[in-house]
């Protein structure tokens, strides 16, 4: 049986969704990089938060490829990548 997949409009919410944690994300890094030396013990959160920012960023790519896989007419880069940055 084959799994459902996401419409175009659920791909353009979870794009947008996805794009404010990886937002989020990254200020959280830049917080903690900035109150906390940036190697040794006490830099392993940020680095965490950062190695989560990134990992998140793979899974857009991948989610990118899986838009234009099942909605090529309506495919937008705008929609994971390049416009929610």
């Amino acid at each position: 049986m084959t799994k459902p997949r996401l419409t175009f409009e659920e791909h353009d919410e979870f794009g947008g969704r996805l794009a404010a944690v990886r937002e989020e994300l990254r200020i959280l890094s830049l917080h903690l990089s900035n109150a906390y030396p940036r190697s040794g013990p006490e830099s392993v959160p940020a680095k965490k938060i950062e190695e989560a920012r990134r990992t998140l960023g793979e899974a857009l790519d991948s989610l990118e490829t899986c838009l234009y896989d099942e909605h090529p007419r309506q495919a937008s880069t705008d929609v994971y990548s390049r416009g929610r940055r």
